[in-house]
């Protein structure tokens, strides 16, 4: 069967697109382009704003366009907190939320069998395991995107994520350091470890840390660049700072958010440092790394934020 794919989002996202497309080509399939007529569409939807609400389901209307009789599947986010409102557009036929899209395949065959529309998501479990989802190639990008982690537990005030992530579970080490290799395999001399927390990695893991991630990655012949794709002010220690400053491979970039630029906005976010912390924590980075990039987040316009906030 012909396969198309859309990705809304984050990298996480991207990411997961790539797995679920190496499992329909292991079986077989045909991925082709998303304006392209098709047997089966398949959207990994975002919900992280209003916007990406919006144009996912803008996304998922289009298919039907292209193909009366597609098979339309929507997974991600939105599917994962708004199954029944996704099943009741026209041409879905199966929902899945954030976990078991490595069996996506067989959904499918199960679909063409029975032709019974399935919703497939059920509720994030506080101890919910590390899905199965793994890549060997990167098929979108020369720089390969590698999910570490999933899942987030600072449940910040304006963000839905650990709704639709769950808490922080950790990718094992030997599947990370296996992916890796087979993506240089591939070609892919620059990963870019992300993940719904990624700073969180190792949290909910015995004796393994981020920093301990970052050296073993380090090792892996072929290897040539690693970057970070985003990183709290709080999981920034001097054991990660000794680390990038003398690695060779680590990338000198860290994209710190700070969000709110007071201590009452930052209370209000939920956010779990004040304005002295961070801007203390930044010092210490461009002491350490002297001649490294940093970038950051802010929302402007947060609910009780004044002119003298801003």
């Amino acid at each position: 069967m012909k396969v198309a794919f859309y990705t809304l989002g984050c990298k996480v996202n991207a990411y997961e697109t790539e797995a679920v497309m190496e499992s329909f080509l292991k079986k077989g399939h045909e991925i082709v382009d998303f304006d392209q007529f098709s047997d089966v569409y398949i959207i990994n939807s975002c919900m992280v704003t209003n916007a990406g609400e919006k144009k996912s389901k803008q996304v998922i209307r289009r298919p039907i366009q292209l193909n009366k009789d597609a098979i339309v599947i929507v997974m991600g986010c939105l599917s994962q907190l708004k199954a029944g409102e996704m099943l009741e557009i026209e041409g879905v036929k199966i929902v899945i939320g954030t976990k078991n899209r490595d069996s996506l395949v067989d959904y499918l065959e199960n679909y063409l069998t029975h032709k019974v529309p399935l919703n497939l998501v059920s509720p994030l479990e506080k101890a919910e395991s590390y899905d199965a989802l793994s890549i060997n190639d990167f098929h979108t990008h020369k720089r390969a995107f590698l999910k570490i982690q999933d899942g987030c537990n600072n449940f910040c005030t304006y963000c839905i994520i650990p709704y639709t992530r769950g808490r922080i579970r950790s990718k094992t080490k030997d599947v990370i350091i296996k992916e890796v290799e087979q993506l240089v395999a591939h070609g892919h001399i620059e990963v870019v470890l992300t993940g719904i927390h990624t700073g969180g990695y190792g949290e909910d893991l015995k004796d393994y840390s981020f920093s301990q991630l970052l050296k073993d990655l380090e090792t892996i012949e072929g290897l040539k660049r690693i970057r970070i794709s985003s990183i709290e002010i709080t999981e920034i220690d001097d054991e990660i700072l000794e680390v990038i400053k003398n690695s060779k491979k680590i990338v000198h970039h860290l994209h710190v958010p700070l969000q709110g630029g007071t201590d009452k906005i930052l209370k209000k976010m939920n956010r779990k440092y004040t304005t002295s912390e961070y801007l203390k924590m930044i010092k210490k980075i461009k002491t350490e790394i002297p001649d490294v990039a940093l970038t950051t987040d802010f929302i402007v316009g947060f609910p009780g934020e004044t002119d003298e906030d801003f």
